[in-house]
């Protein structure tokens, strides 16, 4: 079941064109046909909406920052978060009505880095700097999980997967 936001409309998504959103990849649409999706482990999906103008998005990114300088790419979040959130103002969408949704940061085998905390952490990190309200999450534990994303109306459906450890 889609979760629903409070401001966004009501109305029934026929046909959904399905796009998956890999890693290193950000996409926003007002088309109320699209449903973006994505998996995740370790990784963060931050899905924005804007009720106002009725565009939403979703970015995947695999690290928060880069680590000694070296430059920034697709993989990490302080590059995929300035691309989402770009977009979604070029789609015209505007900063003071963007709401946030966050999914993954999974320490997915025990015993190793625990680089999804640190990447929920980032993404918690970045909206408040930002300011952009963060409405709903499911971060951390150890186990990967499923995003679907209706961009237009801000509906987001979460599936966790089975743990396998």
């Amino acid at each position: 079941m889609f979760h629903q936001p409070i401001e966004a409309p009501s109305t029934a998504l026929v046909r959904p064109v399905r796009l998956t959103v890999m890693q290193g990849q950000a996409r926003v649409s007002g088309d109320p046909r699209v449903e973006l999706t994505t998996v995740l482990g370790s990784c963060i999906a931050c899905c924005l909406f804007d009720a106002t103008s009725n565009v939403g998005g979703m970015n995947h990114f695999l690290l928060a920052e880069p680590k000694g300088g070296r430059g920034v790419d697709e993989h990490y979040g302080a590059y995929l978060m300035e691309v989402l959130i770009n977009e979604m103002l070029a789609y015209g969408a505007t900063r003071p009505a963007m709401r946030a949704h966050l999914y993954g940061g999974a320490n997915m085998h025990s015993g190793m880095t625990r680089i999804g905390s640190a990447n929920a952490a980032f993404a918690t990190a970045f909206l408040e700097q930002e300011r952009i309200p963060l409405v709903r999450s499911s971060l951390g534990g150890n186990q990967a999980r499923r995003v679907d994303l209706r961009p237009a109306r801000g509906q987001a459906r979460l599936r966790l997967a089975a743990h396998t450890a």
